[in-house]
């Protein structure tokens, strides 16, 4: 009962605290306060199950400083929401490369930045899949040698006649028409591309002559989104 009671006295407390600074609490406003309320409760609630029970001093000196903890630990959740959530979307789109989360209504396809600080798309390039980086310093989507093959496109029947810039540095590509791509859901047909050289390209990218095409793209909080 008596902790119970001192659960409920921090309570009070800490709504004294919001009224007394201008409805703010630890830099939150009251709106996200009022959001917390019900995690407070919960507190509170559980601690009701101490009751009809003898506790000592002691007893209640350490469930004070556990409930202090325990709301540090939810007051801190809360203020980093976002970077806590940022955190685990890129840990989910580095065990996941590739998967869009596609929104039905819009029609729009998202994908997650992974650990390499990129954002990887499951593609299919004329009924191939293949993995694509989203570039926007690429003028056109380029493949590699590998990707290429797997597309259907003979490396060995191309002319690598054109300079690009590479992470390897000056390297040369071929110029062809892809017949489709598939990402998301979004499909565009005739799109040009570039093949790289053998050895020149370690993931193929995707580049502006896909890009271009879209209503829109949009860089959010980790979240890339594809409207088609």
């Amino acid at each position: 009962m008596i902790f119970v009671g001192f659960a409920l006295l921090i309570a009070a407390g800490l709504t004294l605290v919001i009224i007394s600074d201008a409805g703010q609490l630890v830099g939150l406003e009251q709106e996200q306060v009022g959001q917390l309320i019900p995690l407070l409760l919960i507190l509170i609630l559980v601690a009701s199950g101490t009751f009809g029970r003898r506790v000592n001093f002691s007893s209640i000196f350490g469930g004070a400083i556990l409930w202090a903890g325990m709301f540090a630990v939810v007051i801190g959740g809360y203020s980093y929401r976002f970077e806590i959530i940022g955190l685990a979307n890129r840990i989910l789109g580095e065990l996941t490369p590739g998967v869009a989360v596609i929104d039905e209504n819009s029609g729009s396809a998202g994908f997650q930045k992974g650990l390499g600080n990129t954002f990887r798309m499951g593609a299919r390039v004329n009924g191939a899949k293949i993995i694509l980086i989203f570039d926007t310093g690429a003028s056109a989507v380029v493949l590699t040698s590998s990707d290429a093959m797997a597309a259907g496109i003979d490396p060995d029947s191309l002319r690598f006649d054109v300079r690009v810039q590479t992470a390897n540095g000056i390297g040369r590509a071929a110029s062809i028409r892809l017949r489709n791509i598939e990402i998301g859901g979004i499909v565009r047909e005739n799109i040009r591309a570039f093949v790289a050289e053998p050895g020149a390209l370690e993931t193929s990218l995707l580049g502006m002559s896909f890009l271009q095409t879209l209503q829109a793209y949009t860089v959010r909080n980790d979240t890339l989104e594809l409207h088609g």
